[in-house]
């Protein structure tokens, strides 16, 4: 199998592994919204002042982003667990077994809560859960939306195989991204096997390792490349919150690194030293193209740290992320440490929706349906609408 041409050529050395964890403690929070005090300059030179405080600027669409997924998100979980029983009932004290003691209660609220999307019967036999009509009827959508994501999700296999090192990646790291990039719950059986020009499975050091059968030029373009800023071929889109003023020198070092050429994400990163500028400036590029494959433009800071030794990410990834704050975005909501490609968003809203998002999007309709019905408002249109308006 042929690699893209290596137009970098220099001594590799591996970057160490990072340190810590990615997951934004209390403290890292405070570390990024303030960072700390240097000590006072001596009087003679800066009259006992301290520094001015530098601030991590907070993105209110993005956080709420996080915010308003929390309801859906438990929806189509407890829907999955339910669809998966085939026919079967989904029995509520077996739900402790399937998501957790702590979860479980969650769960039951929702329940409780949601009547246009899950039912309870039972009495004297068993309690368990099912989908009304309304979301059943939506549900029968999903394989034709599978189907049209297919495409898709072959070609972004491929693309984040390419980026590797090896052109390989360990099963149990795709399985970290299986639900962010929209991959069925059985890929492994369902899908891959129907590609064996494109994927292969073996066993490296040990590991079960998806690899690359053969390179596609035409997919070595990244996302960042297809919508070429115009401020030149090598710069990034950048999006700073409203109360971000940056002064002049930052404004000077933005533009110097814009123009500065670096190696594309599709060339091996053992064509050249980690250490140079350049190769700086690939990791973010990597970043980018990294989020830009997940369907929803984000993805937690762990699965992206479970990637450091396989895509060559910088040492201090968290630091990096905060210093490129024009391109990425992190945030605590939803408790846990949460990465945004902010180019990804116009306000709360993806810019682009693939077609299984669009798909989970119709399952929440009887939740809008229902909720507008309780303050009075219109019915809904289409499939579930109409079954709730029986």
């Amino acid at each position: 199998m042929k690699r893209a041409p290596a137009h970098f050529s220099s001594a590799y050395s591996p970057s160490p592994k990072p340190i810590s964890s990615l997951l934004l403690s209390q403290n890292c929070l405070n570390y990024l919204q303030n960072l700390h005090h240097a000590k006072p300059f001596s009087s003679s030179s800066s009259h006992g002042r301290r520094p001015k405080k530098k601030i991590y600027h907070r993105e209110p669409d993005l956080d709420k982003v996080m915010d308003l997924q929390k309801k859906p998100s438990l929806i189509l979980h407890l829907r999955e667990l339910i669809l998966s029983r085939h026919g079967r009932p989904l029995l509520l004290r077996d739900l402790e077994k399937e998501v957790g003691f702590v979860k479980k209660w969650a769960f039951m609220e929702l329940i409780q809560r949601q009547p246009a999307i899950f039912k309870v019967s039972g009495g004297a036999s068993p309690v368990s859960v099912h989908l009304t009509e309304a979301a059943e009827t939506i549900s029968r959508g999903e394989p034709a939306a599978r189907s049209a994501m297919e495409p898709l999700l072959v070609r972004n296999l491929s693309k984040l195989l390419m980026m590797s090192l090896d052109c390989c990646l360990p099963m149990s790291k795709i399985e970290l991204l299986r639900e962010d990039l929209g991959l069925p719950a059985d890929y492994s059986n369902s899908l891959l096997p129907r590609y064996p020009s494109s994927f292969s499975r073996r066993a490296i050091d040990g590991q079960d390792c998806l690899c690359l059968e053969s390179w596609d030029s035409s997919a070595a373009i990244t996302a960042r490349e297809e919508r070429l800023s115009k401020t030149g071929p090598f710069s990034f889109q950048l999006s700073y919150p409203a109360g971000f003023r940056p002064n002049r020198r930052y404004l000077e070092e933005v533009a110097k690194w814009q123009k500065m050429e670096f190696p594309t994400p599709y060339l091996s990163a053992r064509s050249f030293s980690p250490a140079t500028p350049a190769a700086r400036k690939r990791a973010v590029a990597v970043l980018h193209e990294v989020l830009s494959l997940t369907m929803e433009k984000r993805l937690s800071s762990d699965k992206l740290d479970a990637f450091h030794d396989e895509y060559q990410l910088p040492c201090k990834l968290l630091l990096c992320l905060v210093k490129n704050h024009g391109t990425f975005y992190i945030t605590n909501k939803g408790g846990r440490s949460t990465v945004f490609l902010k180019e990804g968003y116009v306000g709360r809203h993806l810019r682009d929706e693939c077609p299984l998002l669009r798909f989970y999007d119709s399952d929440t309709i009887p939740v809008r349906v229902y909720e507008r019905r309780k303050r009075g408002g219109q019915k809904g249109s289409g499939p579930a609408g109409a079954e709730l308006a029986k």
